[in-house]
């Protein structure tokens, strides 16, 4: 068994535990930290790489609600973006040190910006110089990022509930078992993927989203390129028909989200005609059935604005599998460090012959 794939399924229980510590030992931290947020004029969510998907779920909270929010990814801020006045920025990284995080932290503090950090490590720079610390305290992935991803984005949702009121136990209750349904889903989607001709060594693949999904959905990309050492591409599903349908041909797969409250009619048209035009679709949704795809993961229910929390879960695994296949190694990373702390260049050390 690969490390990812212990990751994977030790994620259902580690998620259960952080949320535990989140809404109990760490409720006090959660609170002072929306009220900074229920403060602020100004609110930014950054972070890069998996943790900048995580923010595109935080994002859909504070959207829905309404409430004007700037997102932007962290090696940005010193490039196109002014931090305004009376601003607040919530930070996730899961290890507190990359250099993005590192620069970005100059730059708040020179604006004057409150800090909000969400991360797994105390220690670093992030956690030493924010004003609040909201720490999952998950364990650690192998190398690609799968509990460490979905722990920033729960802790993420739950910061954006409370400062807009509304996290409360019952909430809280429904998230925990929507996770425990979650492991048992996991065994039945590992059999499906084993048996589905979806997967092809080397598929051109897109995945489509729309609302909170988009972070699962961009976090799949980087699945593929991580973990299978695949090109793929991850766009709104809405944007998808205006033009880049132009792309599809016979074999091209498709990774498409459903969100049961929210246009679900216009997304499964949308896979329909996929299917008619030669794609292959793989359909990830609560009320979703077999035959509506040819690759199709039915979630257990979840509140849908919370639906990202789980629905990453089978297409980490459809990337694990996906690597087995492309005969890769899942569990190391040819070029990139497992911790980017420096600004140059893209090789720290000589690739190794594959």
């Amino acid at each position: 068994m690969t490390e990812l794939m212990k990751d994977i399924l030790r994620q259902p229980e580690a998620l259960s535990n952080s949320l535990a510590r989140t809404w109990g030992s760490g409720r006090s931290a959660l609170n002072e930290a929306a009220r900074l947020i229920q403060d602020t004029q100004h609110l930014y969510i950054t972070g890069i790489g998996s943790s900048w998907h995580a923010g595109m779920a935080v994002l859909s909270f504070f959207r829905s609600a309404g409430r004007t929010v700037d997102l932007v990814e962290a090696s940005e801020f010193d490039r196109s973006t002014q931090i305004a006045k009376n601003s607040t920025l919530i930070v996730l990284s899961r290890s507190g040190k990359s250099i993005e995080i590192v620069h970005l932290l100059a730059l708040a503090s020179e604006a004057g910006a409150k800090m909000i950090a969400i991360t797994n490590t105390p220690e670093s720079p992030l956690a030493q110089a924010a004003d609040v610390t909201l720490n999952p305290e998950a364990p650690f992935d192998h190398f690609v990022s799968v509990t460490m991803y979905s722990a920033l984005a729960m802790v993420g949702g739950l910061l954006a509930a409370t400062a807009l009121g509304v996290c409360d136990d019952a909430l809280v209750g429904s998230l925990d078992a929507s996770l425990a349904a979650t492991r048992p889903a996991l065994d039945r989607w590992i059999d499906q993927i084993r048996a589905s001709s979806w997967f092809e060594r080397e598929a051109r693949t897109y995945f489509l989203a729309r609302g909170g999904s988009l972070a699962s959905c961009h976090e799949a990309r980087l699945l593929w390129e991580e973990a299978a050492k695949a090109p793929a591409t991850a766009m709104t599903l809405g944007g998808f028909r205006h033009g880049p349908q132009e792309i599809i041909v016979d074999g091209f797969r498709f990774g498409l989200w459903v969100d049961g409250d929210r246009k679900p009619s216009q997304d499964l048209a949308v896979a329909a005609d996929i299917r008619k035009l030669g794609g292959k679709v793989m359909l990830i949704g609560q009320d979703v059935q077999e035959g509506m795809g040819d690759l199709v993961f039915v979630l257990p229910q979840i509140l849908s604005r919370w639906q990202f929390l789980i629905d990453i879960f089978p297409v980490q695994l459809a990337a694990e599998h996906l690597s087995h296949l492309r005969a890769v190694d899942c569990d190391s990373f040819r070029i990139c460090s497992y911790i980017v702390e420096d600004e140059y260049g893209l090789i720290r050390e000589p690739l190794r012959k594959t």
